[in-house]
C-alpha cells in the first residue's frame, strides 16, 4: 500500500512538474510570439494614417507657399482660381525660403508658387544684372519654368523703424542710418544671406552698425515693437508696417530692384490648370494688397482673404456652378486637426518603425564593443548633436529626397536612432556574465542565446529606448511643415507668422497630447513584453 501511494505521488509529482513546464512553456512561447511580431505591428499601426491619408483623392495641382504673410494669401488665391475652374488643388503653406520653394518646384514636388522678379533674378538666376521678363521667361524655361505676367503690384524690400523713434532722430532716408551706428538691426535670415540683402546694401550705404541679429520675418515686428530691435527689414506691401505704425525709410540710392508679383509653374503642367493662373495677372494692385494682408492678420485665416479677394471678383467672373458668391468655405477646425495630426502619425510612424528595424541590429553589433560598436555609437551620436533644421536642410538637396515627406521620415528616423541604438547596447552589455556562461554551458547556439535569454533580459532597456525615440519623433516631427510635408506643425508655423498664439497653440497642444498618448501606449507594451521579474 505504502508502495502505491509512493509511486502515486512520483507521478502527480511528475504531472505537476510537466503542467508546470507546459504553463512556463507557453508564457515564453506567447511573450516571443509578440516580441516577434513587434516589428509588424508597428508597421501596421504606422500605416494606418498612411492609408487614411492617400484613400482621399490626390489634387491635380500642388501650390507652394514661403513663409509670410503675402505668399500664403497667394497661395491661397491661386488655390480658389484653380478649384473655381474645376482642378483639384492643394496649398502647402509656409514651406519656407526662396531656394526651398525653387527646388521643390523644379523636383516636380509642387507645381507652382508665387515669386517676385527681383528674387527671380537675384538668388535664383543669380545675376546682378536687371532683367526683362522676356529674358527671365527664356532663362527659366531652360529649367522647365514657367511665369506668368505681373500679378500687378511690387512688393520691393524696405528697412523699417519706429515711427517715434525715427521722428526724434530725424532718420528718414537708409542713408540717414549712418549717423547711428548704435541701433540694433534685426533681419529675417534669408535677408541676411542675399545678394540683395544686408551685406551688399551695407557696403553700398556704407552702414556702421555692428549689432545685427538673424530672427523671423514675423516675430521681428514684435521685436521692434518692444523695442528689442530698432530696425528690421520688411515687404513694402506688408500690413504690419500701418498695424505698428512704423515708417518705411527710403530707398536714396535705389538700391532695391522691382519685386513685381507673379506665379512660376512648371511648363509640364496641365494647360488649364496654367490659365487658370494667368487670370490672375494685372488683378491686384499695391492698396488692394495691403488689404489683402490686413485682412488674412485680422481674422488670423489666409482663406478669409482669398474669400476678400474673390467677392471682388464675383460681379466679373461667375462661378462655374452659376452661384455668386465663394464657392469654397475654408476647412473646419476639426477637419484641420484630423488631417495634421494623421499626418504627424505617418511620419512619426513611419520613422519610429525604420529606427527600430536598422536600431536594434545596430545596437547588438554596437554591444560586442571594439571599433565597429564605438563607430556605429559614434555615428548616432553625431547625428544626434545635428540641429534638427540643419538635418531637414542638408537631406534637401539629396537625390530621392527633396520637398517631400520623404525627407522629414529621413531626418526623423535618423534623429531617432541614437537612444534605440544606445538603450539595446547597454542593455545586452549589462547581462550578468554568469549569466552568459550558463547559457554557453547548456550548449545553447548563439542565435538561441540571444532570442531565447538574451534579448528578453533586455527588453526592458530596449523598450525604453523605442519610447525615447517615439515620444521625440512626435515632438520634432512639428518642424516637418518647414518643407511643406505638414502635420502639426502646420499651425505652429502659421501662428508664428501671424503672431497668433491662439493658432500657436492649435498644433502645439495636440502634439503635447500626442506625446502622452504614446508614452502610456509603450507603457502598456511594457506590461506585456517585458519579463516580470525585470520591471519596475
Amino acid at each position: 500500500m505504502n508502495r502505491i501511494r509512493k509511486v502515486g505521488k512520483q507521478e502527480m509529482s511528475r504531472a505537476n512538474e510537466s503542467g508546470n513546464h507546459k504553463a512556463r512553456k507557453a508564457k515564453q512561447s506567447c511573450r516571443l510570439f509578440l516580441v516577434s511580431w513587434l516589428p509588424d505591428f508597428l508597421l501596421i499601426f504606422s500605416c494606418i494614417p498612411f492609408f487614411l491619408i492617400h484613400s482621399s483623392a490626390a489634387a491635380d495641382v500642388v501650390i507652394g507657399s514661403k513663409k509670410f504673410t503675402e505668399s500664403y494669401v497667394l497661395g491661397e488665391i491661386a488655390k480658389r482660381s484653380l478649384t473655381n475652374a474645376g482642378i483639384p488643388a492643394e496649398h502647402r503653406q509656409g514651406m519656407g525660403g526662396t531656394i526651398i520653394l525653387w527646388e521643390a518646384l523644379r523636383g516636380g514636388q509642387i507645381d507652382a508658387y508665387p515669386e517676385y522678379t527681383g528674387t527671380i533674378t537675384q538668388q535664383i538666376l543669380k545675376t546682378d544684372r536687371a532683367l526683362s521678363l522676356a529674358e527671365i521667361r527664356a532663362s527659366l524655361a531652360k529649367f522647365q519654368v514657367g511665369i506668368t505676367e505681373p500679378l500687378g503690384f511690387n512688393n520691393t524690400y524696405a528697412l523699417v523703424m519706429r515711427r517715434s523713434e525715427a521722428q526724434r532722430l530725424g532718420v528718414h532716408t537708409i542713408r540717414d542710418l549712418q549717423k547711428y551706428p548704435e541701433l540694433k538691426i534685426g533681419l529675417t535670415h534669408e535677408f541676411l544671406n542675399r545678394q540683395d540683402g544686408w551685406r551688399p546694401l551695407r557696403e553700398r550705404y556704407a552702414l556702421p552698425q555692428q549689432n545685427v541679429v538673424g530672427i523671423d520675418h514675423a516675430l521681428g515686428y514684435a521685436a521692434i515693437a518692444n523695442g528689442s530691435v530698432d530696425v528690421k527689414d520688411a515687404y513694402s506691401t506688408d500690413a504690419k508696417i500701418e498695424k505698428n505704425d512704423l515708417v518705411v525709410l527710403e530707398d536714396d540710392l535705389q538700391f532695391f530692384p522691382k519685386y513685381e508679383a507673379l506665379f512660376l509653374f512648371r511648363l509640364s503642367m496641365r494647360p488649364d490648370a496654367i490659365a487658370a493662373l494667368r487670370r490672375l495677372e494685372g488683378t491686384l494692385d499695391e492698396k488692394r494688397m495691403v488689404r489683402l494682408n490686413a485682412e488674412a492678420e485680422r481674422t488670423k485665416n489666409y482663406t478669409a482673404a482669398a474669400d476678400l479677394y474673390f467677392n471682388v471678383e464675383a460681379a466679373l467672373a461667375p462661378r462655374p456652378s452659376g452661384r455668386s458668391g465663394p464657392s469654397h468655405i475654408g476647412e473646419s477646425f476639426p477637419h484641420k486637426l484630423a488631417r495634421w495630426t494623421l499626418r504627424h502619425l505617418q511620419l512619426a510612424g513611419f520613422s519610429l518603425l525604420l529606427a527600430v528595424i536598422v536600431g536594434i541590429p545596430l545596437g547588438i553589433v554596437a554591444s560586442r564593443g571594439g571599433p565597429i560598436g564605438h563607430g556605429i555609437l559614434g555615428f548616432a551620436s553625431i547625428v544626434q548633436t545635428i540641429p534638427s533644421l540643419a538635418l531637414l536642410a542638408l537631406l534637401v538637396p539629396l537625390p530621392f529626397f527633396g520637398i517631400s515627406v520623404r525627407t522629414a521620415i529621413a531626418a526623423l528616423f535618423l534623429y531617432g536612432l541614437l537612444p534605440i541604438v544606445r538603450n539595446t547596447a547597454s542593455g545586452l552589455q549589462d547581462i550578468p556574465r554568469s549569466l552568459r556562461e550558463s547559457a554557453v554551458a547548456l550548449g545553447l547556439s548563439p542565435m538561441i542565446r540571444l532570442w531565447e535569454i538574451y534579448l528578453p533580459m533586455a527588453s526592458r532597456s530596449i523598450l525604453s529606448g523605442i519610447k525615447t525615440s517615439a515620444v521625440i519623433n512626435v515632438g520634432t516631427a512639428t518642424l516637418a511643415a518647414l518643407i511643406g510635408a505638414g502635420g502639426l506643425g502646420e499651425p505652429i508655423l502659421s501662428g508664428l507668422d501671424l503672431n497668433d498664439h491662439v493658432t500657436i497653440l492649435q498644433g502645439a497642444i495636440p502634439a503635447a497630447v500626442l506625446a502622452l498618448l504614446v508614452q502610456w501606449f509603450f507603457d502598456l507594451l511594457d506590461r506585456v513584453l517585458i519579463p516580470k521579474g525585470l520591471r519596475i
